[in-house]
């Protein structure tokens, strides 16, 4: 990395850091008024305490982070337009997209962590810290709290446990499945004490399991060997925790993958909810892309506020930060009416802003 990108860079991050903390700071007070007293009655670890405000805060950060970036890049390039840096840099041969390259990249990473926190920190942790909230910070009783209920209509089976041991679901407690033919009489109900996933397949120990003919009637179990072991493997259960835990979550903390399947095995799902999982489903997949779209906005906006007139560029850095997520509710607005169908509602205000703010980015060189 060349001496001029490393300074840029480090003019950058101080600024963003402010902005980030700051942010964050502002969500733990105004969270804390409300449920500090609760807080300090529950005595939670220092650590539970930490990571609550972390998970509870995770679904806020696809936000919170291209107005981070945005702030921080109108206060770069003001700072260099008003001590004249980059006229300097630009009079000595330095293209303007080198000069804004360090600052993209940190655009293009902060996307990055915000697709990791959709995809996977999000689903781990958020609907914990809601439930935790919800029981008052009890952790005992929200760890009962978290049951589990799975519907896969494609298979006919519904699944429900009363205990999940751990995040991810590969382990489940007080365990009832049921499986019905396609007529819609019963197979077979079946109970377990506990339910482990591992190497790709259910095991379950403490098994109890009754089958049922054409009628509906209870009848005997043609594997009674089978039935009687203690622990036993289930091959023809295609579900997975991932499959378990997406539908028992809920759509909000889901992650693009999680909803995807969710449509795929729930083919009994209205039209209506279908088209608002769906959208759901692509605005997530999309919304890391605000990164890199408001810090386009953002660079030429800081440099015109140097050169003309300070409000000037904060109002057009504003002016297209909430003009770009108004036409994101709007896509969302339509696609859930369904004026426009899901994929394009979700991707269009992208385009369209992307397409701007390439524009304004080219002007400035």
């Amino acid at each position: 990395m060349r001496i001029l990108s490393r300074y840029i860079l480090r003019e950058y991050l101080v600024p963003l850091c402010y902005c980030m903390v700051g942010f964050v700071a502002i969500y733990v007070l105004f969270e804390l008024f409300g449920s500090f007293s609760r807080l300090v009655e529950a005595k939670l670890p220092a650590g539970v305490a930490v990571k609550y405000f972390f998970a509870y805060l995770a679904p806020y950060f696809q936000y919170l982070a291209p107005a981070a970036l945005m702030l921080a890049a109108l206060y770069t390039m003001w700072n260099f337009s008003r001590r004249s840096e980059l006229v300097a840099m630009r009079s000595n041969g330095i293209a303007f997209h080198a000069i804004a390259a360090p600052i993209l990249a940190c655009a293009v990473a902060m996307a990055g962590v915000v697709a990791w926190m959709n995809e996977k920190y999000v689903p781990m942790n958020a609907q914990w810290a809601t439930r935790l909230k919800s029981c008052r910070f009890d952790m005992a009783k929200a760890a009962r709290g978290a049951r589990l209920d799975y519907r896969n209509a494609k298979d006919s089976r519904i699944w429900s446990a009363e205990r999940i041991f751990d995040a991810s679901g590969n382990h489940l407690g007080e365990v009832t499945i049921t499986e019905d033919r396609p007529e819609g009489a019963r197979r077979w109900t079946l109970t377990a004490d506990k339910a482990d996933f591992l190497d790709g397949e259910w095991w379950l120990s403490g098994i109890a399991i009754q089958h049922y003919d054409e009628s509906g009637a209870e009848k005997a179990t043609p594997t009674p060997q089978l039935d009687a072991l203690p622990v036993r493997v289930f091959t023809n259960l295609g579900e997975t925790p991932r499959d378990l835990m997406a539908q028992s979550r809920k759509q909000q903390y889901n992650s693009v993958m999680g909803k995807l399947r969710h449509l795929a095995t729930n083919t009994h799902l209205s039209e209506d909810t279908r088209r608002e999982y769906e959208y759901a489903a692509w605005a997530q997949l999309m919304s890391p892309f605000a990164c890199i779209i408001i810090t386009l906005f953002a660079i030429p906006a800081g440099v015109s506020s140097g050169r003309q007139n300070i409000f000037k560029g904060i109002l057009s850095a504003l002016g297209a930060f909430f003009s770009f997520y108004a036409l994101v509710i709007g896509g969302m607005i339509a696609a859930n009416t369904g004026c426009i169908p899901p994929i394009p509602a979700a991707t269009i205000p992208y385009a369209i802003f992307l397409v701007l703010g390439l524009n304004m980015f080219r002007k400035q060189r």
